[in-house]
């Protein structure tokens, strides 16, 4: 069996259908079917007068007829609402004909948007406010004029919704602590939900992530517990290592009598720095008993007045 299709030239289109049989005969079935891209007698008249239009009013008809687009955009051309062949024109000069061409610019340069804020119910069944900013740029001309009626306002109603579907998935702890995985699950979603507009999202960013002041209070208490907890802990650990330094000290004070006798003094030294007027001191009467020696027997130590 064959197939093909080919253009008259008069606006319409022969199709045809060829079976071979194994006796050797051959079925033949030719179908006309108009040609939708064929330019009909009104649009040629229309283009012809226009034409005419032009050069009747030249060189004035200069100023319509040449338009310019800056670098960063593009233009597509209608002409009796049909696309232009050629695809977008830019950047630079090009023509149309007044009365039968229009042309809609696109902007080629990253464009940024605010989010409004969303108000979420996350997985855990907590209510937080997230707002989010988004950057894109369009990447198909084309696309975005034809394919969707304002890629603009689509974009950034989509970017709404995708933002609650995405968190709503989300406990609070995590839209707290990984915000740039949610951000790049955005980013995925939106630029394969725009790809066919010939939107490109290049980038998202959670801005903000407000919490319910009663929820705010709770967090603040249970990160205050928390933080005394540690507090108390490390205090203990520092006694325990205090303990164990002064447990050594005293070991080495026992080899040596005359070490004790440095930290009494040195101990002295500290407290009269305090300019105190009475001082007690403990003060061994070993430390004398060379004085003391001839004087009787030895008297056991006791606190004295400095």
């Amino acid at each position: 069996m064959d197939f093909g299709c080919h253009d008259k030239g008069s606006g319409e289109v022969e199709c045809y259908f060829e079976i071979h049989c194994d006796t050797g005969t051959t079925c033949a079935i030719t179908i006309q079917m108009p040609n939708p891209h064929a330019v009909g007698c009104v649009e040629k008249f229309a283009t012809f007068f226009s034409f005419l239009l032009v050069i009747i009013t030249f060189p004035f008809s200069l100023f319509e007829c040449f338009k310019v687009v800056q670098e960063f955009e593009r233009a597509v051309i209608f002409r009796l609402g049909r696309l232009r062949k050629g695809g977008v024109r830019g950047p630079g000069l090009f023509f149309i004909l007044p009365c039968v061409d229009t042309y809609r610019k696109v902007d080629l340069r990253t464009v940024s948007f605010d989010v409004p804020p969303q108000e979420v119910l996350t997985r855990d069944s907590v209510t937080v406010a997230v707002d989010a900013v988004v950057y894109y740029r369009i990447k198909e001309p084309l696309n975005a004029v034809i394919r969707v009626a304002d890629y603009s306002a689509s974009t950034r109603l989509l970017a709404a919704t995708t933002l609650r579907n995405v968190l709503g998935m989300r406990d609070l702890a995590q839209l707290l602590s990984d915000r740039e995985a949610i951000s790049h699950m955005m980013q995925t979603n939106l630029d394969v939900a725009t790809d066919p507009w010939g939107v490109e999202v290049e980038r998202v960013e959670i801005k903000d992530v407000r919490l319910p002041v009663q929820l705010q209070r709770a967090m603040a208490a249970e990160a205050e517990a928390d933080r005394e907890a540690r507090a108390k802990i490390i205090a203990a650990e520092g006694e325990i290592k205090a303990s164990k330094a002064l447990r050594e000290a005293s070991l080495v004070m026992i080899d040596n009598p005359t070490a004790l006798q440095l930290r009494y003094l040195q101990s002295l030294n500290t407290i009269s720095a305090e300019k105190n007027s009475t001082i007690i001191f403990p003060f061994p009467m070993d430390f004398l008993k060379t004085f003391l020696s001839g004087a009787g027997p030895s008297i056991p130590p006791s606190p004295l007045p400095i």
